[in-house]
This record gives C-alpha cells, structure tokens and sequence, in this order.
C-alpha cells in the first residue's frame, strides 16, 4: 500500500502511472490483463521456493506433473505435482494450468479469424519462359 500514499503526494501523469502499476502488479493477474486490456503477456508463472521463500518465473508449459526444477537462489530442487502438500507448488500449478488454457483459447480465436479469410493466389504470374529464341538474340 505503498504506492498509493506516494502516488498522492505527486501529481498528474506521474500520480496516474503508480497507480495504473501498482494495479497491474497487485491487482490484476496476467490472465485478466490478456483478456481485458489486450497486452499480450508471456506464458510464464511465479513460483515461491518452499525453502528460501524467493519468488521466480518459469514457463507454463513446462509446469505440469513431474516436472522438476531448481531454484536459482538456494539451489533445492522443486518438484511439482498437482497433488503436493506445499501450497506454493499448489498455486503454481494452478495458475500454470490456467495460462495454458488461456493460451490454447486464444490460439483458437487466431486461428478462426485466419479461417475465416479467403485465400488469395499469390503464385508466379505468368512471364517467358528463360532460354527462348526471343531472349538470345544479342
């Protein structure tokens, strides 16, 4: 809360830029940002270390059961699976399953809207043919 209080001691565009930021990084996830605002975000998640408590990214895809990693500060070595007892790796894999469904659905909207567009021949056209009497007569 933080930003707020110095957001109202400065004034105009800067009062306006803390505040849209801090709603972004506190308030908006990535899925509501995509979907609402149109910013195309990357398909990465925060995952909490249950040792350290330090907080790092990984891609969405590669989260999923079985996969293993570690953290870049302490070095353990993170294992998720849905069925954990760690909270942290819990909510990493739910919003890791969330954004890959976020990004299957709107790889599906792209896809329809390129469906739906007819196709124009975009081939050779038609010119003469090289080696011709026509072309050798330097």
């Amino acid at each position: 809360m933080q930003v707020p209080i110095l957001a109202a001691i400065f004034g105009g565009a800067l009062r306006d830029f803390l505040i849209w930021n801090w709603f972004l990084n506190e308030i908006a996830s990535t899925l509501i940002v995509r979907r609402y605002f149109g910013i195309d975000m990357e398909d990465s998640v925060q995952i909490r270390c249950t040792r350290c408590k330090n907080v790092f990214r990984d891609r969405a895809k590669r989260l999923q059961n079985g996969y293993s990693r570690q953290c870049p500060s302490c070095e353990i070595v993170l294992f998720f699976d849905e069925d954990s007892h760690d909270s942290n790796i819990k909510r990493a894999m739910r919003t890791a399953r969330r954004a890959r469904k976020e990004l299957r659905e709107s790889e599906d909207v792209s896809t329809r809207r390129t469906a739906g567009v007819p196709r124009q021949y975009g081939g050779r056209s038609a010119s003469n043919a090289r080696g011709t009497e026509e072309a050798d007569d330097d």
